[in-house]
């Protein structure tokens, strides 16, 4: 009888209908190549659901404007819920990477910082930061040492990132003119995609972060800085009594950290090899999939505005 033969040497196992095994195929397709154009024609087809993207987009809009306009304290409890959605899918992404933050601790922190926000204003959020990551390192504890610094650095990106930018959004909406202060952000960050993505199909010719999102160019980025600026020139000194110029000032500054916000978003989830941050919701993929270039805007636009409407 013939001896079985082996496999040759480098090649891959395949299924028994001749595929190669399933693995982290998304991670090859994206890093296969030095040739970003090469590297996203072999990624998967985006699938997005375009009805239901813009069926649950106006959903969460309605829910905003009607938390802001109709029931103040309801705003607060809507960033406290996206607060625990953002903090779940965010562990559950870094699980991908072998982190394990404790989800309790940073699910409780994250209300309390919001809370803190809220009622007390901004350096007791910063209180509230130092309080969470404290309490999840203690917490890990529990688990033993092993992979403890791994583990505590995840939980205070996590607390950073969600929590502590979120925090901004309360610290924006308490004033007595605070549902235009949120008004004026979000349009500013929803202006900014916007004007980036039309920039972006028509002119993009030339890439700005091939390696972490290669369809962002830099006309796409003019784009959303021109819509940004005109728009909030117009909106703020409507709504904030702004003169136009700095309410132009306000929506480049909005434009910028809405783009950090998105390729950083963009480059942890490459470096972790996720497509999404979770399917959470229809045409969208996760919640933190659309809030990444809000949160980096909301500290932004609260710094911007104590300068421009400190008064108001």
């Amino acid at each position: 009888m013939e001896p079985p033969r082996r496999r040759g040497k480098g090649r891959r196992r395949a299924t028994r209908s001749g595929a190669p095994v399933a693995g982290n195929t998304l991670r090859h397709a994206s890093y296969g190549s030095d040739d970003p154009d090469a590297a996203k024609s072999r990624l998967p087809a985006p699938g997005r659901n375009l009805p239901a993207a813009i069926g649950v987009g106006l959903g969460l809009g309605a829910v905003v404007a009607g938390s802001l306009f109709f029931w103040r304290e309801g705003f607060l409890l809507l960033i406290a819920a996206l607060v625990v959605v953002g903090v779940w899918e965010m562990t559950r992404a870094l699980a991908a990477g072998g982190a394990r933050p404790p989800l309790i601790p940073l699910i409780a922190g994250g209300v309390l910082m919001a809370g803190l926000a809220w009622f007390a204003g901004p350096d007791a959020l910063t209180l509230g930061l130092l309080v969470t990551v404290l309490a999840s390192a203690l917490w890990r504890l529990g688990d033993g040492r092993q992979g403890w610094l791994r583990d505590v650095s995840a939980a205070t990106l996590v607390t950073v990132y969600v929590p502590f930018l979120g925090g901004f959004a309360a610290l924006l909406a308490y004033p007595d003119d605070g549902v235009a202060r949120v008004v004026v952000t979000v349009v500013a960050v929803v202006l900014t995609d916007t004007g980036g993505y039309a920039a972006g199909v028509f002119l993009g010719k030339h890439p700005m972060a091939p390696s972490i999102s290669p369809k962002k160019s830099w006309e796409g980025f003019g784009g959303s800085a021109l819509a940004s600026a005109l728009g909030s020139a117009l909106l703020c000194y409507l709504l904030l009594d702004v003169p136009p110029w700095w309410g132009a000032v306000f929506g480049i500054g909005v434009t910028i950290s809405a783009v950090l916000g998105d390729l950083a978003e963009s480059m942890i989830k490459r470096d972790l090899g996720i497509k999404d941050m979770s399917n959470l919701l229809p045409g969208h993929g996760g919640l933190m999939d659309r809030l990444d270039s809000v949160l980096f805007a909301l500290p932004t636009a609260f710094l911007l505005l104590s300068v421009l409407a400190p008064g108001s």
